[in-house]
């Protein structure tokens, strides 16, 4: 997380954020839009480490639009709704179908009411996941940066790896699956999470799971990704629609992880069959 290619990553965004901030007189109930780009760091494993270089930039091109994205939180005081922003493959011009399956969908947070719904769409299927907020134990730190025109102050969790990745999968995650079913208790991976938050918008909002501190994130790192805030438009001339989605079948975080693992199981025993 504390990479070259993460530390250039941000001193890119700081020059372009302190120029992107727009704020307008407000004329209505406080909304706002916060704009976000991420940034993963592939990792090859073992795998990588046959390849020449020319072959692990050529693979880093072809996988640019999984790892480089963009998202818009919309949000007030207590709503707010997450999507990520359509990107074209950089290689064929296509849209990622395959990875749309175990990409977030758009997401709604209400911090009043502890609630979080979410589209998903899996194989052709729509799923509404309806479940309560990634609960979140936040250390408060007295580390403070300034991004853009706001001062931020650090926050630092570990929140177990699954519940932050509940609507993707990995070879690993089924692996995983079937040693949990054995008597042996099997340690649970955690995620480090160090997040940056302004008072200067107290609000509890933030991307992804991520939610719950007295300030706006405008950044967050976990595992090989971070995501930071490039633009922030608040109270603008337009209303802003916040609407939770509705349709889809209703299930919970972990019966739509069930989804996910028992079809690719299904997929896996097909493949070995012929």
């Amino acid at each position: 997380m504390k990479s070259k290619l993460i530390t250039s990553f941000s001193l890119v965004v700081l020059f372009l954020i302190s120029t992107s901030f727009i704020v307008k007189p407000k004329t209505q109930d406080f909304q706002a839009k916060a704009y976000y780009f991420s940034k993963s760091k592939m990792d090859l494993g073992n795998w990588g480490a046959r390849l020449s270089e020319a072959q692990k930039k050529d693979v880093e091109a072809r996988m640019k639009n999984r790892l480089e994205k963009g998202y818009v939180l919309s949000f007030n005081k207590e709503e707010s709704v997450f999507t990520e922003e359509d990107q074209l493959d950089a290689i064929s011009g296509a849209t990622d179908s395959w990875g749309k399956n175990f990409a977030p969908g758009k997401q709604y947070k209400n911090v009043k009411t502890n609630t979080q719904l979410q589209e998903q769409e899996f194989y052709g299927k729509k799923f509404l996941v309806k479940d309560v907020l990634q609960p979140i134990e936040w250390n408060l730190e007295s580390e403070t940066k300034q991004i853009g025109n706001y001062s931020c102050f650090k926050a630092t969790a570990s929140i177990p790896t699954d519940k932050l990745t509940w609507y993707s999968f990995s070879w690993d995650k089924l692996r995983n699956t079937a040693e949990s079913d054995s008597s042996e208790v099997k340690e649970v991976k955690m995620t480090q999470v160090e997040a940056w938050y302004t008072l200067q918008i107290p609000v509890r909002h933030g991307p992804l799971e991520y939610w719950g501190l007295p300030g706006l994130i405008l950044e967050v790192s976990a595992d090989n990704t971070t995501m930071l805030c490039s633009k922030l438009v608040l109270n603008p001339d337009e209303v802003i629609e916040i609407e939770a989605p509705s349709k889809g079948k209703e299930v919970s975080k972990n019966e739509y992880q069930d989804i996910i693992i028992n079809k690719m199981k299904e997929f896996r025993n097909n493949r070995m069959r012929r």
